[in-house]
């Protein structure tokens, strides 16, 4: 394997709010042991109407269901960065990175399933592939989530707090000397949900929300969820939404819905950030789909004085596909990529099965 300073990598994210595969070709550099970062071109591949319904519901299948899926998924997104580097006119490619696509995450149970087999993305590609960040975690105890941390502490140094709000908002906090991460609440995947019955795939600069009304009933509800009361808790699974759209089903109006999530999501976080001291010198970064709902960012940064940082257009869409490029390059170094001071194993490891290509 090379173990130059200097790595060109792709990476690939498909999140819980099921938009779509974002494929990210980034470069990292390490000097004297800091590592710097660039995301040379990036995508999101969409996905049809049909393969989000699928995806939705494969946690019910079969298991010969579910294996074909994983089958199917790897060859749609090895076409999908064939195409990507032949439209960008890549030439050097060190290996590809997969998060795979999340369908069960029961760290309690002892397993996390991503689907989207990267044997085959790699045979497919040509290219070797680092996948499975998750399951050596969780064989060490762990909850297997978050794996951003990593990426944060030392690609993102300068702030104090890292946001992605994504299908699931999550959270690296750093204060002083200490780092904790940690989900948050369902976001655009409960956003996203809303939106379609009003026709959308999601819901624009937060423009239904900011039409409806708070139903301060319906958010006490939300608020009192068990998960929110259990501070041990780091991960949120998939499937933890359906709570959530249960309780909204009470509320007829589709915008007084979405109005209430969005005061759920932002009350949550806030909660979060106005834990620490010295909110008001404190900068957090937000990226992921959500940073691009201006209602909600709003919202959010009317209950707190910290500093909301929204960067490039590039850096919110593709932060995680980036991060996930990155825990590749620690695995392809062979160096630690998971925290057990974040997902509470029983040591740091160095997470990811890589299958080599024939030509990689």
């Amino acid at each position: 394997m090379n173990f130059d300073s200097i790595y060109h990598v792709i990476g690939l994210m498909s999140g819980s709010s099921l938009d779509g595969l974002d494929v990210a070709y980034c470069q990292f550099k390490n000097t004297k042991g800091k590592w710097s970062f660039e995301i040379l071109e990036a995508e999101t591949f969409v996905y049809t109407l049909s393969l989000q319904q699928k995806l939705t519901t494969l946690h019910l299948s079969s298991a010969k269901e579910l294996m074909q899926q994983d089958a199917e998924l790897a060859k749609l997104w090895a076409m999908m960065v064939k195409n990507f580097i032949r439209k960008n006119e890549i030439e050097k490619v060190d290996f590809i990175a997969s998060h795979g696509h999340t369908i069960f995450h029961e760290p309690q149970n002892n397993f996390s399933t991503q689907i989207g087999n990267g044997a085959a993305i790699a045979a497919l590609t040509g290219i070797s592939t680092v996948c499975d960040f998750r399951s050596t975690d969780v064989a060490l105890g762990g909850q297997g989530a978050p794996l951003v941390p990593i990426g944060d502490l030392q690609l993102f140094h300068e702030f104090d707090a890292c946001l992605n709000l994504g299908g699931i908002c999550n959270i690296t906090l750093k204060n002083e000397n200490e780092i904790s991460a940690f989900d948050i609440a369902p976001c655009n995947q409960l956003l996203n949900f809303l939106a379609k019955e009003l026709g959308k795939d999601f819901d624009e600069n937060g423009n239904f929300a900011s039409n409806g009304k708070v139903n301060f009933d319906i958010l006490q509800q939300l608020n009192d969820l068990d998960f929110y009361k259990n501070k041990a808790a780091k991960s949120l699974s998939n499937q933890y939404s359906n709570a959530l759209i249960e309780i909204l089903q009470k509320e007829n109006s589709t915008e007084n819905k979405l109005r209430t999530v969005v005061e759920h999501i932002a009350f949550q976080i806030s909660e979060v950030l106005n834990s620490s001291k010295n909110n008001a010198q404190k900068k957090c970064l937000v990226t992921g789909g959500g940073a691009f709902n201006s209602f909600l960012i709003e919202t959010l940064q009317s209950k707190t004085d910290w500093q909301i940082i929204i960067p490039d257009k590039k850096l919110i869409a593709f932060k995680e596909a980036l991060i996930f490029a990155f825990l590749g390059v620690l695995r392809w170094r062979n160096e630690t990529n998971v925290l057990k001071k974040i997902t509470a194993a029983t040591k740091d490891s160095c997470s990811g099965a890589i299958y080599l290509a024939k030509n990689g």
